[in-house]
């Protein structure tokens, strides 16, 4: 599937770490951030019409198993989109956000600027000392969302083993993404058949795809010269693997957690809580 896409934590040659409000991106007073988060959303929900209900249910199983002030790690944080969504509904809560697309990255400082609750990392996914430049050892929970599907499946492997480290035992890991179940060929057709269908409608009506959200994003005085990075460090957009929701379920519990299995589905997408 090359379809849905999201930020790229996952792959690039470079890594560098920031906490705090900034990880290296410059960003201009004045600029409207909350202007790119909304056209950040519209694109993604162009491809995910229900991509609010997995934060909900994410956010729920949350609450139910680490409680309303948990300690978060946003992994392939992106534009914040799940940290956002996480201090809305837990006021208390505190969120580490980690990525290396430098454009996306600006995007989530501009936002959360001057809120001591968040901060952000600048690093590389696929460099297996990344957790070493977190600013905590443990996380109550660890959350991502339609970013892991950049990884190939060893490489995704060590990453849970990773996670799995940083979660505190009884802390929960989720993430949310395209698993796609090789067994169901017919099924999968009339899905992506479908969906297809509604995206081209909703084109025709203005919504935004990947790249032209990016083309704009090229065109803007603040984010230009962080997108060009952004394209220096990944090319053009590329997916890994999505293995099955089983498949991630038993690694998972193969690095470390106690239970794992899915707690929401869509017709293509999972959303896989893992518990330590």
């Amino acid at each position: 599937m090359t379809d849905a896409d999201t930020t790229n934590a996952a792959t690039g040659t470079t890594t560098g770490t920031t906490t705090g409000t900034t990880a290296g991106t410059p960003t201009a007073a004045g600029a409207d951030w909350q202007a790119w988060q909304r056209s950040w959303d519209r694109q993604q929900e162009w491809y995910m019409p229900d991509r609010e209900e997995r934060f909900r249910i994410m956010l729920d199983m949350v609450e139910a198993l680490v409680g309303p002030a948990p300690r978060v790690l946003d992994l392939a944080c992106g534009t914040g989109t799940i940290t956002a969504r996480l201090l809305d509904r837990f006021p208390e809560a505190t969120s580490t956000g980690v990525d290396l697309d430098p454009a996306l990255l600006a995007i989530a400082e501009g936002t959360f600027a001057g809120d001591e609750r968040v901060s952000f990392v600048a690093a590389d996914l696929k460099d297996p000392d990344w957790p070493a430049t977190l600013p905590y050892d443990a996380y109550d929970a660890v959350l991502t969302a339609t970013a892991l599907h950049w990884f190939h499946a060893e490489p995704l492997a060590d990453l849970y083993g990773r996670v799995a480290g940083l979660v505190r035992d009884g802390g929960v890991f989720m993430n949310a993404d395209h698993m796609i179940d090789d067994t169901t060929p017919r099924i999968n057709a009339a899905e992506r058949a479908q969906r297809h269908a509604r995206m081209d409608a909703a084109k025709e009506e203005g919504a935004l795809d990947w790249s032209e959200w990016w083309q704009l994003a090229a065109k803007d005085p603040v984010l230009a010269a962080p997108t060009a990075r952004r394209f220096e460090i990944y090319g053009e957009h590329a997916d890994g693997e999505m293995p099955s929701a089983a498949w991630h379920a038993r690694v998972l519990r193969e690095k470390g957690f106690g239970e794992a299995r899915p707690v929401w589905c869509s017709p293509s997408d999972t959303l896989l809580l893992a518990v330590k």
